[in-house]
Formats: C-alpha cells, sequence, structure tokens
C-alpha cells in the first residue's frame, strides 16, 4: 500500500475516533470523497480490505489504524 494512503488511513482513523470514541466502526469508503475521482487508489484499498485480510464491510477504527501503523 503506498505510503499516501496509509497516512490518508491513519489521519481518517484519528479523526473517527476523537470525534466519536474508541468504538467507533468504519469502512474503506471513509477513506475517500463522495466522487470517485481515484479509482486507482480506491481499488487499492479495497483490495487489501477485502481481498488480502478478508475484513468485514465495517471493523474498527482503532483495529484498522494498528494494522497499518503496522505495515510502516
Amino acid at each position: 500500500m503506498r505510503a499516501g494512503l496509509r497516512e490518508k488511513i491513519i489521519d481518517v482513523c484519528n479523526k473517527k475516533i476523537k470525534d466519536k470514541g474508541a468504538d467507533v466502526g468504519l469502512s474503506f469508503y471513509a477513506f475517500f470523497a463522495n466522487k470517485n475521482d481515484n479509482p486507482a487508489l480506491l481499488m487499492e484499498a479495497a483490495e487489501w480490505w477485502i481481498k488480502r485480510h478478508q475484513l468485514d464491510h465495517f471493523e474498527k477504527a482503532v483495529k484498522i489504524k494498528k494494522m497499518v501503523e503496522e505495515m510502516m
């Protein structure tokens, strides 16, 4: 996963956790605007989320953040 996407995921997770608490869940769509302006990046995130890790549609933000941080 490219560095820019990892950073964006961590930033979004931090914001969601700060705003809604440690139990907040999210999907990989949370890292993108409603407009699909970068389909390659969206597919990269989807492949990591669904194909590689077989995660549920919604996962805890703290779990996703930890997984991504471990990649760094």
